[in-house]
């Protein structure tokens, strides 16, 4: 998958994405993941599908992992954009393309969580669990 914005392109190719990067965001900056150990994120990103956009001087600015059944489910997770790249509608279209990359696909139901981004996740067409009482979890975080 390569999908142009200007001069930014989303992109499932791994030799592209950097996953220092990405490591480093999901290991120190991103609140739901700070503390995961290196080996746990490569072992999460072997295990999904990563994407990240890259910009034009070939720097990954932003990432979103997918968890998937490959035919009716998709867990969108791990969404992040460089600090510096904020504000622009990145994410907004990262998580758009994954979407209707997986739709395509078939996959008819997906899933996000965020604590603050559920505007931006709106304008792609997330809502609200429509029966929250029906899900349940374990978290064993820390």
């Amino acid at each position: 998958m390569n999908t142009y914005r200007g001069e930014l392109f989303l992109t499932d190719d791994a030799t592209k994405i950097s996953t220092d990067t990405v490591a480093k965001w999901l290991m120190n900056d991103a609140y739901w993941a700070v503390g995961r150990s290196r080996e746990v994120v490569e072992d999460s990103i072997e295990h999904s599908y990563l994407y990240g956009v890259i910009d034009g001087d070939g720097r990954t600015i932003a990432c979103a992992r997918v968890v998937t059944d490959n035919a009716v489910f998709a867990w969108i997770c791990d969404v992040f954009v460089d600090e510096n790249h904020r504000g622009k509608g990145i994410a907004t279209w990262m998580v758009g393309e994954v979407v209707n990359v997986w739709a395509d696909a078939g996959v008819v139901r997906f899933l996000i969580a965020t604590r603050d981004a559920h505007e931006l996740y709106t304008r792609i067409g997330f809502t609200a669990v429509a029966n929250p009482d029906r899900y349940m979890e374990i978290d064993r975080r820390t």
